[in-house]
């Protein structure tokens, strides 16, 4: 299928060709009829993508900050690679689209296949949408005027918060789609409305819409006008839909407002505020959060959640209905605010208008109706794939599950690195896997993750998707023949580890040599500690190993915090470093336990690790540190000898006879190390690098430290 994407790094725009998503649970598979150009929004991100570095750093001083600090810790090369790969990947735009239902995720009531639907989709001809960013479109209202909702809910969103009374007088600054939008529901509402802006033609459209106006490129004075036009006594509100870097309409609107007024800001612009504005007449000041309640919150977004209609009556959902109410019965018309008509594969034009000097408003973007098919959930990249053959006579031919940030910024080009060859790369989107397709040479990328399973010409599955989905698709690839490699953690609970050694155990005895299942240890790997392992293998008697972990700090609501989705950050993260300290233990372990602060998110703890010679091991993993400060450290204490490890850059030996220290120019956790040694082993028909009940141990432990019981 089509669909438009920008690049960050340099603000090109394409018409790609993407696989049709998949549709998850709570979702809905939306076939597209027309979607809308959010000029001001869009126009944004094209300006974006197209400045400098230097231009790009100060839009964003706070991403700055964030990089600055990771110098420190991990390294110049290192972060200039992460922050390269970030501005590399591809940016779906879009987001106001209306279409018919193709498909219906498990968990779905309310919609059905074939009826009309808006949603916040991107620019796409199918897109994948949950249910609480969809409404139904009455039959009064055409698909082009449907297009209009998701906008039009941006700013009803922002009258509410205004809280207009019959008979108020409210300014709205900035007259483009939304800002004309405004004008009409509060008219709708009863309020006199006074519009500014630069631009004649929206200004004309404005009036003809209801509003008086006043013409800034005139130079007419706009505080002035409000208090003429409020008889006086000051605004009541002031809505602020512009698009300016500028502070001086937030600096007006305070001027023009009454004594108590109301100010809210709906667009972008500079926030340098006045406290002497604000201060003598108490004036109140609000952001406008996009469609309205819920958005931003996983919960009800991505979960399908709602919240309940007694307690919250209007949501991002219940706006979206109150704006197609207004366009059936006419009090909203946004037949005015077309001003272009494109196709989709025209797309490319519309946005050299978008990124041009010359007048638009609403740009519509038409799509012919695609048929989906298997077919269309897969995207052919090469023109001569491996074969089937090649694949079987002994050769890495790895396909992956996932392409998100760490896929594509490390794993995926640790394995290509490996020399084993890329066969298929899945992602439930599309966007991600064309990108990484494309950038490492992938015959092909798919939405179809059973395809993966079925590939003959695929013998090793790489896993990097959420960590729910880890033991459901180990337990695929076990069951289907194929090599594992699973970035943690293996599994999520008990059971189902239980379940993957069994089916282990099956797929042994079906097959004349073991398959490898490898969890991303890579800890174990890194050069420093393969130093450590080596200087170890010299020690007589039992070991201390203090492992500190300065792991920062994630929301609550994060989707790792949530036992469900991500296991919580000891069996997702910590696994590493329980893994590590087994591995240079060499023995297995015989006691655990915890202690945690207490907190919302139960992820700054201690845990304490006996080893069967007597070895002890404490790993620090804390939540309430500073980004500033390295992110891990090792020290080892044995015989009478210190090792540190700071970071994976620097190990320093005390009192080790021969060894003093060994410095990187570069940190190096072993990822690369880690894709080689399973490719290796698979072309060479080695045992597995770790062996799997190192695996089932590591993880097992972790389960139980976490808590989980079953």
């Amino acid at each position: 299928m089509k669909q438009i994407l920008q690049s960050l790094k340099t603000g090109a725009t394409e018409v790609a060709e993407v696989p049709v998503p998949s549709v998850k649970r709570g979702q809905l598979l939306v076939r597209t009829t027309n979607t809308l150009v959010s000029v001001g929004t869009e126009r944004m991100l094209v300006e974006f993508g197209k400045a400098g570095w230097i231009e790009k750093a100060r839009q964003q001083p706070d991403k700055v900050r964030m990089v600055l600090d990771k110098i420190k810790t991990d390294g110049l090369q290192p972060t200039i690679e992460t922050v390269f790969n970030k501005l590399d990947q591809p940016l779906p735009l879009g987001y106001c689209n209306v279409g018919r239902v193709a498909e219906i995720g498990t968990g779905v009531t309310g919609f059905e296949v074939g009826e009309r639907v808006i949603s916040n989709g991107k620019h796409a001809e199918v897109v994948s949408v949950p249910i609480n960013l969809c409404a139904k479109v009455p039959d009064a209202v055409s698909d082009e005027e449907a297009a209009f909702t998701v906008l039009g809910a941006i700013a009803l969103q922002g009258i509410r918060l205004v809280q207009p009374t019959l008979g108020e007088t409210v300014v709205v600054t900035g007259l483009g789609l939304i800002g004309l939008v405004t004008v009409q529901l509060l008219r709708a509402h009863g309020c006199r409305v006074l519009g500014l802006d630069f631009d004649k033609e929206k200004l004309a459209l404005a009036h003809r819409l209801g509003a008086e106006v006043v013409d800034l490129a005139a130079g007419q004075d706009p505080v002035k006008a409000a208090e003429l036009y409020s008889r006086r006594r000051g605004v009541d509100a002031v809505i602020v839909t512009a698009a300016t870097k500028s502070s001086e309409p937030m600096h007006q609107a305070a001027l023009m407002c009454r004594k108590r007024g109301r100010i809210v800001l709906v667009g972008v612009t500079g926030l340098e505020l006045s406290r002497d504005d604000f201060f003598k007449k108490e004036l109140t000041f609000q952001v406008s959060a996009s469609y309205g309640p819920g958005r931003y919150d996983p919960n009800y977004e991505e979960k399908g959640q709602d919240y309940p209609v007694g307690f919250v009556r209007w949501t991002e959902q219940r706006n979206f209905e109150a704006v197609l109410d207004m366009m059936a019965d006419g009090r909203l018309d946004v037949k005015p605010l077309i001003s272009h008509r494109f196709s989709i594969s025209e797309a490319e034009k519309a946005y050299e208008l978008v990124g041009g000097a010359g007048p638009s408003l609403g740009i519509l973007l038409a799509y012919p109706g695609l048929e989906i098919s298997a077919a269309a959930r897969t995207v052919s990249l090469k023109a001569t794939p491996i074969s089937v053959a090649e694949a079987g006579s002994g050769k890495a031919s790895v396909s992956c599950i996932g392409s998100g940030n760490y896929a594509t910024a490390v794993l995926i080009p640790a394995f290509k690195g490996a020399g084993a060859h890329l066969r298929s790369v899945a992602s439930s989107a599309g966007v991600s896997g064309v990108h990484a397709g494309r950038k490492y040479g992938f015959d092909e990328t798919t939405t179809d993750t059973g395809r993966i399973f079925s590939d003959p010409a695929t013998n090793a599955v790489v896993i990097t998707t959420q960590h729910d989905s880890h033991a459901r698709f180990v337990l695929q690839a076990l069951r289907a023949g194929k090599h594992v490699f699973v970035e943690k953690p293996l599994c999520l609970t008990l059971a189902e580890l239980a379940e993957i050694e069994s089916a282990y155990a099956e797929c042994c005895q079906r097959q004349s040599s073991e398959p490898m299942v490898m969890v991303g240890f890579n800890r174990r790997f890194a050069p420093q500690v393969q130093k450590i392992k080596q200087l170890l293998a010299g020690v007589t008697g039992p070991k201390s190993f203090i492992m500190t972990v300065n792991a920062g700090a994630i929301p609550a609501d994060h989707w790792t915090q949530d036992p469900e989705a991500g296991g919580g950050r000891i069996i997702g993260e910590a696994c590493h470093f329980i893994d590590l300290l087994r591995y240079l233990a060499g023995v297995h372990l015989t006691s655990w336990q915890r202690t945690s602060m207490d907190s919302p998110t139960q992820d700054t703890v201690s845990l304490q690790l006996g080893f069967a010679d007597g070895s002890i091991g404490t790993v620090h993993y804390f939540a309430n540190g500073s980004k500033a400060f390295p992110k891990e450290r090792l020290e080892i204490f044995a015989a009478g000898r210190v090792l540190q490890l700071d970071n994976y850059r620097k190990l320093t030996g005390f009192g080790w006879p021969g060894f003093s220290k060994m410095n990187l120019w570069r940190q190096d956790k072993g990822q690369k190390a880690c894709a080689k040694v399973f490719v290796d082993a698979m072309e060479g028909y080695a045992p597995s690098p770790i062996p799997f009940d190192e695996v089932l141990e590591v993880s097992r432990i972790s389960i139980e430290l976490a808590g989980v019981t079953q």
